[in-house]
């Protein structure tokens, strides 16, 4: 072990014992402790394979008027961007660098629904269903020429898209696509 490591770890089990004996006053500064069920409602991790997804589903049709509603005031009309983030487009183009968009960068479209579903729309994060959040991915991978019109995206269909730019990262997940 380094003499950094050591020392690191002396900090730590310093801090730690120093915890211990904190007063009632001292460890009230400090919050309380989360009830289960408040956990439980953040704990929507969804992984790029699928894992976690829930139940629902949406149609591109659908994310249209959900899109309409709640995202184009920030994304532009058809996700094309202003004030905030372009969602559309954006792949290579001869001598211009990419725009990192939905379509040209994302590697799965998992990340879309699980950001969308966690911070979307930005004034009132978590506030859409699982069937907004479905439609609303499917609107957006339908507006970047990746799925089609008809195409329903659920549990079972979403993790099976494939982005332009799946390969170009590194995998988290060895051997998982």
């Amino acid at each position: 072990m380094s003499m950094h490591e050591r020392l690191v770890c002396a900090v730590l089990l310093a801090l730690a014992a120093g915890l211990g004996t904190a007063s009632a006053a001292e460890s009230q500064r400090f919050g309380q402790p989360i009830a289960p069920e408040d956990a439980a409602a953040w704990d929507i991790s969804i992984a790029p394979d699928g894992s976690g997804m829930p139940p629902g589903s949406g149609t591109p049709a659908q994310g249209a008027v959900v899109y309409a509603e709640k995202c184009a005031a920030c994304h532009g009309q058809k996700g094309e961007g202003q004030p905030n983030d372009r969602l559309v487009g954006g792949q290579l183009t001869g001598d211009q660098p990419a725009v990192k968009t939905v379509g040209s960068y994302w590697p799965y479209a998992t990340t879309l629904f699980d950001y969308t579903r966690r911070a979307m729309p930005w004034q009132q994060p978590k506030s859409l269903t699982n069937d907004e959040v479905y439609a609303v991915s499917a609107y957006i991978l339908r507006l970047n020429g990746i799925v089609g019109e008809n195409e329903v995206m659920n549990a079972s269909t979403l993790p099976k898209v494939m982005m332009p730019n799946r390969e170009g990262f590194i995998s988290l997940y060895p051997g998982k696509k």
